[in-house]
C-alpha cells in the first residue's frame, strides 16, 4: 500500500521546509550548527541501520566507498553553504535559489553522462535563471560586494553541492541509505571538527538548545529515516511532486513567523524558479536526488 511511504515522505518533506526556520533560532553559526547536524544524524541513523538488520546485508565496494566518501564532502559543504545563506538572507529567497539544484543537475547531466537534453528541460533553464535574475533585482545595479553580502552566492553554491552531490551518487547501487548516510556524516564531524568554534556553544539559551536539539533529531534524524524508508516505495514522479512541500511550508513561516514581504519582482521570480522546476522535473529520465 503506498498511502504510508506516501505520508511518511508528506512528513519528511514538511518538516524539513522549517529547518531554515529553526536554524536561525539556534544562535550557532553555519559550522557549528552542521557540525551538530552531522553528530545526531550520525548516532541516530547508525541506530537505524543496525536496529533494522541492515548493517547485515551491506555489500562493501571500495570503489563505491571512495564515491561516498567524496558525496559526504560534497554534502557537508551543502548543509554549510545553505545554513549561511539563512544567516544572510530571507528563508523563502534562500529555498527558492537552493531548488535550483535539479535545474543544475540537469545542466552537469547533459556534460557528464552526455545525456540529451529535451526542448522542455532547456526552458526550463531559461525560466529558472529569468527568475534567479528576479531574485538578485535586475534593476537594482547591484555591486559584486553587496551580491556576495546579500548571501545570494551562498545560496547559489549550496544548489551546487547538492547537485554534486546527486551527480556522484547516481551510480552508488549496492550500498544501503542508512550505510550511505552514516559514512557521510561521520566523514563530516571530521572534516568540520578543525574549523569548529566550540566557544559558540557557550552562553546560549534554552529556546537556542531547543531548537539545536530540533534540528538535530527532528530534521536530521527523524527527517531522513522518514525520507529513506518510504524512497523504496514511491515513484521518481510522487517523490518529485511531494518535494514542493519542503519550500512551501518554508515560504508559509517565513511569511507568517518573520514577517518577510518579497517585492513584486522576488515574487515573480520565486513563482518561476518553481515553474521551471515543474517543468524539469517532468523529464522522463530525470536523474534521482538525494534530500539534504
Amino acid at each position: 500500500m503506498r498511502l504510508l511511504p506516501m505520508l511518511k515522505m508528506s512528513i519528511s518533506m514538511a518538516i524539513f521546509g522549517s529547518i531554515g526556520f529553526f536554524s536561525v533560532k539556534t544562535g550557532l553559526p553555519s559550522f557549528e550548527l552542521v557540525f551538530v547536524r552531522c553528530i545526531f544524524a550520525t548516532l541516530f541513523l547508525s541506530f537505524c541501520w543496525f536496529i533494522t538488520g541492515k548493517h547485515k546485508q551491506e555489500k562493501w565496494k571500495k570503489r563505491e566507498f571512495i564515491q561516498i566518501a567524496v558525496c559526504g564532502i560534497f554534502l557537508v559543504f551543502n548543509w554549510v553553504f545553505l545554513f549561511k545563506a539563512f544567516e544572510m538572507m530571507s528563508v523563502t529567497v534562500a529555498i527558492s535559489i537552493y531548488h535550483l539544484a535539479p535545474i543544475i543537475v540537469l545542466m552537469l547531466g547533459s556534460i557528464v553522462f552526455k545525456e540529451k537534453l529535451t526542448l522542455l528541460a532547456f526552458v526550463s533553464i531559461i525560466i529558472c535563471f529569468v527568475g534567479t535574475l528576479f531574485i538578485i533585482g535586475i534593476d537594482s545595479n547591484l555591486s559584486y560586494a553587496a551580491l556576495l553580502s546579500s548571501g545570494m552566492v551562498w545560496a547559489l553554491l549550496a544548489a551546487l553541492f547538492y547537485a554534486f552531490t546527486t551527480i556522484l551518487g547516481k551510480g552508488i547501487q549496492h550500498t544501503s541509505a542508512y550505510a550511505m548516510t552514516f559514512i557521510q556524516t561521520f566523514i563530516g564531524i571530521f572534516i568540520l571538527m578543525p574549523f569548529i568554534d566550540f566557544d559558540a556553544f557557550t552562553g546560549l539559551t534554552q529556546s537556542n538548545w531547543i531548537a539545536i536539539i530540533a534540528t538535530g533529531f527532528i530534521h536530521t534524524g527523524l527527517v531522513y529515516y522518514l525520507f529513506f524508508d518510504s524512497l523504496r516505495d514511491l515513484s521518481t514522479q510522487m517523490i518529485s511532486a511531494l518535494v514542493f512541500l519542503d519550500p512551501g511550508v518554508a515560504i508559509l513561516l517565513d511569511t507568517v513567523f518573520t514577517g518577510f514581504r518579497p517585492d513584486s519582482l522576488q515574487i515573480l521570480g520565486i513563482v518561476l524558479i518553481f515553474v521551471g522546476m515543474a517543468f524539469a522535473l517532468k523529464k522522463p529520465k530525470s536523474l534521482k536526488f538525494e534530500k539534504a
